[in-house]
């Protein structure tokens, strides 16, 4: 699932639950891979049921491409390959590129570097996200923190406070319902994707979810991603904005040690301000570190315990729908 950080390594699916009702029951299908072609051509594997399944089928391939396909392969030749030069696989990183070819002696040492984009899948489906949310009139936050920030309750507590527009959720975690059915007992629509051994959301699962989702034009849709400062920060979702969220209990070191994800964030939410008098935490300290990262990053300071300082998060969602209607969507 994910070539970065390895992820996910033996178990290539996640799976989509949407509930049936608000008794607990789910419907789900299991997604096995990614697509292999981003312009459209749907070649995972969606099952309603559950068992194992034996995918021992062979593949013909006659091209050279970047996926590494675990299954087994027949290129349809058998001829012997006579290599004239020599090489030093002494390496085990396909990028490493630090290490020099053995050559035979008189012949020019020569060095050819092939990069790949391991994003640029993802980027182009989040393009298609951002594309289908724009049409539709769609604001779409990626919320993203640590896990124990209270994002959860956060979420909860804002589907129960806005008086508009119509919320739809996706929750993301590596396993459970138990985030979807505090959603789905508020009675927004909300569909849950189990990661299994990813950690993070990705386009793709964004993708599917929606089409289950079926989210209504000129509505709001939080995604909760998995609980993760460092992977989430890597891959677009194709959301509007992406809202990192911390508690002062997490320390006023966070933007320090996890730069790309202030960096890529649009709003801090600094939750848990009810406990300021009982930890050691520098509100001043930790926004300077955030602005030093991100000028651009705003926060709001609220207690999701209490409700204080929530009915600015509430405002804030509010004036960007206020936004697109005289302006639309940019």
């Amino acid at each position: 699932m994910c070539d970065i950080c390895g992820c996910n390594e033996g178990d290539s699916g996640y799976v989509l639950l949407k509930p049936t009702g608000k008794d607990g029951q789910y419907s789900h299908t299991h997604h096995h891979g990614h697509e292999q072609n981003p312009a459209g051509d749907d070649h995972s594997h969606v099952h309603s049921h559950d068992h194992p399944h034996d995918h021992s089928h062979s593949h013909d391939h006659s091209h050279d491409h970047p996926y590494d396909h675990s299954h087994s392969h027949d290129h349809g030749h058998d001829h012997p390959h006579d290599h004239s030069h020599s090489h030093d696989h002494s390496h085990d990183h396909p990028y490493d590129h630090k290490n020099d070819l053995t050559v035979a002696p008189g012949e020019q040492a020569r060095r050819i570097v092939v990069e790949t984009d391991i994003l640029h899948r993802n980027d182009l489906l989040a393009e298609r996200n951002r594309g289908y949310f724009e049409g539709r009139g769609i604001i779409a936050l990626n919320l993203v923190s640590s896990p124990g920030s209270g994002k959860t309750t956060i979420l909860e507590k804002t589907v129960r406070n806005l008086s508009r527009p119509p919320v739809f959720v996706i929750e993301g975690d590596q396993q459970t319902t138990l985030d979807a059915q505090r959603i789905n007992s508020t009675g927004t629509p909300v569909i849950q994707v189990n990661t299994g051994n990813g950690c993070h959301l990705d386009a793709e699962m964004t993708q599917k979810a929606v089409k289950e989702l079926n989210p209504q034009t000129n509505s709001l849709l939080l995604i909760e991603n998995v609980g993760n400062l460092v992977c989430p920060a890597l891959f677009d979702l194709g959301e509007k904005y992406r809202v990192v969220i911390v508690s002062v209990t997490e320390g006023d070191d966070k933007p320090l040690k996890y730069p790309n994800m202030f960096r890529s964030s649009h709003i801090c939410i600094i939750n848990k301000i009810d406990l300021l008098p009982y930890v050691d935490f520098n509100m001043e300290q930790f926004k300077k570190h955030a602005s030093r990262i991100n000028p651009d990053i705003r926060f709001i300071e609220l207690s999701a315990r209490n409700g204080e300082g929530f009915d600015e998060w509430i405002r804030w969602i509010q004036e960007q729908f206020d936004e697109i209607q005289v302006n639309g969507m940019h």
